[in-house]
């Protein structure tokens, strides 16, 4: 007990006004303001009424905790420390905002990439593009001003017609072909070759784009040779893109692929739109399926297909080798040009010529056409491609007598060249009848494909 006279210690409590003589006193009051159950049952803990009471009695004004709803004694700490708490819930408010636009921003700007990269930007199609490229040859000097009057009545004159002017075709290269390989390939056990097929490289109108329309033609130029498919290709000629690009919107009128439809919102003319594996990319609707009834030939498109007539297709949606290659596709290529050469043969010829059609293959950005196959005599098979990528200077000058070996390297695809995560074919295997092809503008809405493994 302190001597009369001494100075008494005072003890103020760091929360609120109390000022306290007994610092132990002073502890279990500052642990009261931290523990709200001890608040709502005050005395009970000390044991003595009246201190607690005369505590509160002497600061009345209270404020209500924004987390706990406790009512504290705190004079202006919570306001402050709410004020803080709004400001920040305020920045971070305006943070994500800032956020969300940036990134809506981004998006816009990837999707008009995309929309270029894929022809949905609306700069034109085949036609525009070709006088683009006029144009700018005459701005350069490359082309008179007279010239350029003279083709553009041409390009008219052929988009009228809808018959492609054959400009980029190449024809005789499969004759070229089995010539190379009966004369040459002393290491090679066995070739197979499909049908006779033209080769149609991209031109200055659909050039980063059109690859899929050209290999549609490389497929009906060879249709259009066999007997199978003569009385339904009966005008023997091949149509230009835009011609096929109306083609598909007369089937989406009849009711076919209507996911595809709704995908190119029913118009591809006038557009450098790509029917391929773009589709997928662009979009997360994979499937689009078309069929184009006026030449009896349905394309079907899914995750970058094409398919004419009653047509098989097969997916291979994973490699199935080493080093991401896909062996399987391969010996599945083997089967289909082998299986029709040699029926009804003893021993098979080292060089055949098969009776089936070309097959479209297809992968992320870009398609081909097989139209062959080759085995080396360790067993290594290698596909034989078209590629309308190939330069048409390219193409014609294999039809010079003496096809070297170096030649063709241009057709030739080692397992180890194809290592894309997925790839599809497609190959024909006969006509639709007026039934089954209704039938098939009924099930388009939903695409049946063979997936190895």
């Amino acid at each position: 007990r302190p001597c009369v006279g001494q100075a008494v210690q005072k003890f103020s409590c760091p929360m609120c006004a109390l000022v306290c003589s007994d610092c132990f006193v002073l502890q279990e009051h500052v642990e009261l303001h931290l523990d709200a159950t001890q608040v709502k049952v005050k005395g009970t803990i000390y044991g003595t009424q009246s201190i607690l009471d005369s505590t509160y009695a002497a600061y009345t004004p209270r404020h209500t905790c924004s987390f706990c709803f406790f009512n504290c004694f705190l004079d202006g700490f919570l306001e402050d420390f709410e004020s803080d708490l709004q400001l920040a819930r305020q920045l971070q408010e305006e943070e994500d905002l800032r956020s969300r636009r940036q990134e809506a921003k981004r998006e816009a700007e990837d999707f008009k990439k995309l929309q270029g990269q894929y022809g949905l930007d609306g700069r034109g199609g085949y036609r525009r593009q070709l006088e683009t490229c006029m144009e700018r040859a005459v701005s350069r000097g490359h082309m008179a001003p007279l010239e350029f009057h003279r083709k553009k009545a041409e390009v008219m004159e052929c988009l009228a017609s809808g018959v492609d002017d054959g400009k980029s075709r190449t024809s005789g290269l499969m004759a070229a072909l089995y010539e190379y390989y009966l004369k040459n390939g002393q290491d090679i056990a066995n070739v197979w070759l499909s049908a006779e097929t033209d080769h149609y490289s991209s031109s200055e109108g659909d050039r980063g784009w059109g690859c899929g329309y050209r290999n549609f033609q490389m497929l009906l130029s060879s249709l259009q040779k066999m007997e199978l498919y003569r009385d339904c290709l009966t005008d023997g000629t091949v149509p230009s893109i835009p011609r096929v690009q109306a083609l598909i919107e007369e089937a989406w009128r009849e009711g076919a692929d209507p996911q595809g439809a709704s995908h190119f919102k029913h118009r591809l003319q006038g557009t450098r739109a790509w029917i391929g594996k773009a589709v997928r990319c662009f979009t997360a609707a994979p499937v689009v399926s078309v069929l184009c009834l006026s030449y009896c030939v349905e394309i079907v498109d899914c995750q970058g297909l094409c398919a004419v007539d009653r047509a098989r297709i097969v997916d291979f949606d994973q490699p199935t080798g080493p080093g991401s290659t896909h062996p399987k596709l391969f010996e599945w290529v083997k089967t289909y040009f082998s299986a029709s050469s040699s029926r009804g043969a003893r021993l098979p010829p080292r060089v055949a010529k098969s009776s089936q059609p070309p097959i479209y293959l297809q992968h992320q950005g870009h398609s081909r056409t097989i139209v062959g196959m080759e085995q080396k005599k360790n067993g290594t098979l290698c596909l034989l491609v078209f590629d309308p990528g190939c330069p048409l200077e390219d193409m014609r000058r294999l039809l010079t007598p003496g096809l070297g070996a170096s030649s063709v390297r241009l057709f030739r695809k080692f397992p180890s060249q194809l290592k894309h995560k997925q790839y599809q074919v497609v190959s024909a295997e006969g006509v639709l009848s007026p039934e089954e092809k209704q039938l098939q503008i009924e099930t388009s809405k939903t695409l049946r494909a063979e997936r190895i493994p």
